[in-house]
């Protein structure tokens, strides 16, 4: 059995933390970091080999426009103007997000729901791989997410395809302090017959 002090890998995985989307500024990675950050992202299990996920980089002024399309949808979607001002926000002032785009695939073998787990773990691992790599990481949804209007109009998703996650990505030197943490025995079963 491996100790976590001995194994650098699970020492990171028992103490990393996300860093605050709001707490991330320039520069973000350039694009021989991210093309790296991303090469590992990708190395998640992709049952059939079907890479049902893919990537879109938004930057610079995409974040404008983004920004300002969070502002005309919110008001129709019934959205509290906090809400909408705080997501709008969000966009405006990202150094670089990454959305992570679930696009299945068909396949006689591998369910949908798998391969929308699949673009799950690319988000879990792009995140995992700029804090291991010293950038701060922030995986968001939030309402545009799941707006098909945001979708289509916005990122230009065609109609099978979701939003997995938007990965902001930038430096931080703001502290963070962990959270509470789950109780895994409480929430682990042992089936023995």
């Amino acid at each position: 059995m491996t100790q976590s002090h001995l194994n650098p890998v699970l020492d990171f995985m028992l103490t990393r933390r996300s860093r605050p989307a709001a707490a991330l500024k320039s520069p973000a990675p350039d694009a021989d970091a991210l093309t790296q950050l991303l090469t590992a992202a990708a190395r998640v299990p992709d049952h059939g080999k079907l890479e049902p996920w893919r990537f879109l980089i938004l930057e610079g002024a995409a974040l404008t426009r983004l920004s300002d399309l969070i502002r005309t949808r919110g008001p129709v979607l019934g959205i509290a103007p906090e809400k909408i001002e705080k997501s709008a926000l969000s966009w405006a002032n990202a150094p670089l997000i990454v959305a992570v785009i679930s696009s299945p695939k068909p396949s006689e073998k591998v369910p949908e729901l798998e391969q929308m787990l699949s673009a799950g773990a690319v988000c879990l691992g792009l995140v995992n791989a700029a804090l291991a790599t010293g950038w701060g990481a922030a995986w968001i949804t939030g309402w545009a997410a799941f707006d098909r209007s945001f979708m289509e109009t916005g990122l230009a998703l065609a109609p099978h395809e979701q939003i997995a996650g938007f990965i902001h990505l930038g430096s931080c030197d703001t502290p963070v302090t962990d959270r509470p943490r789950p109780d895994v025995a409480a929430l682990t079963q042992r089936i023995t017959t």
